[in-house]
């Protein structure tokens, strides 16, 4: 089994056609069908049941899929350790974390991080915990700032606990305040017209959890909004919505922000990598400084 074979495969299983493929690898049609024809003697089945103008991947070929991606995107972690200079004076991080962080405790490290290591790329991924745990799974990822406990518990991923951050409601300084003064009661969100985040979302599936406990199910305004579309439909008045404190901290400016009455709401933040293999160089460099920030 060669590697270009597993990369024409894959071409071939993306597109789902061989001349694209061909076209996408920069190699000539007949050599790609060649190779692949190769490599399914090389297993003993085929991998693409071939029809005129529709190809699909056999079980076989289902199965081989997300190993070649790992395989590749393995390698192509390699070739980017490998080719880092000294000092860090160049290379690349992938880094997933979850919108709010993107949002609140992100910005401050990065920029300290560049600062100091400027040929450093930066690819940022925002995405759930469970999407960044399934991209970190594949290789596609070096770090992930993702929620405890993971929506899926992955014996092939190492966390790190980084902060335990708390939970406030915002709402619109123009609309009465919600609860009864200083603080809010989950509770007292059954009066509450909510605007909610997105299915995916670590702070929706919390938040109406918390409702459930108290006994009734959340009203929503309006649903399925990112952070800064959340946040803007509170300044608007369509209702309040429950966000990390850094968040409010960091974009609460045309916000009331009340914190919740004990005990609170609270979620937990961990740094994610592959067990099977170590991070980068800078990405263990950027682990550092989240770490002792």
């Amino acid at each position: 089994m060669q590697f270009t074979q597993l990369q024409y495969f894959v071409a071939v299983a993306e597109t789902r056609h061989f001349t694209r493929a061909a076209d996408l690898v920069h190699v000539a049609q007949p050599s790609l069908s060649q190779q692949i024809k190769a490599l399914e003697r090389e297993l003993g089945a085929d991998l693409f049941l071939r029809a005129r103008g529709n190809i699909t991947l056999t079980d076989a070929g289902e199965a081989l899929l997300p190993l070649a991606r790992r395989i590749l995107a393995d390698a192509d972690t390699a070739r980017h350790e490998v080719q880092e200079l000294a000092q860090l004076r160049s290379g690349r991080i992938r880094l997933g974390a979850t919108p709010s962080l993107c949002t609140g405790l992100l910005p401050d490290v990065l920029r300290a991080f560049h600062d100091r290591y400027p040929g450093i790329r930066l690819l940022i991924e925002e995405g759930g915990s469970h999407d960044l745990v399934r991209e970190l799974a594949r290789g596609a990822l070096d770090l992930a700032l993702v929620v405890l406990p993971l929506p899926t518990p992955s014996p092939a991923l190492t966390t790190v606990e980084l902060l335990r951050e708390d939970l406030v409601v915002v709402s619109s300084p123009e609309a009465p305040a919600p609860g009864r003064g200083r603080t809010v009661r989950i509770a007292d969100l059954e009066s509450e017209r909510l605007v909610m985040f997105r299915h995916g979302y670590d702070l929706r599936e919390l938040t109406v959890a918390a409702c459930r406990a108290e006994g009734f199910e959340p009203d929503f305004a309006v649903e399925g909004g990112e952070m800064d579309a959340v946040l803007g439909f509170v300044r608007a008045g369509l209702g309040v919505a429950v966000v990390p404190r850094m968040v409010a901290t960091k974009s609460g400016r045309g916000l009331r922000v009340t914190p919740l009455a004990r005990p609170g709401l609270h979620r937990t933040i961990a740094l994610a990598h592959r067990s099977d293999v170590a991070p980068p160089r800078a990405a263990r460099e950027l682990q550092r400084m989240l770490l002792e920030r």
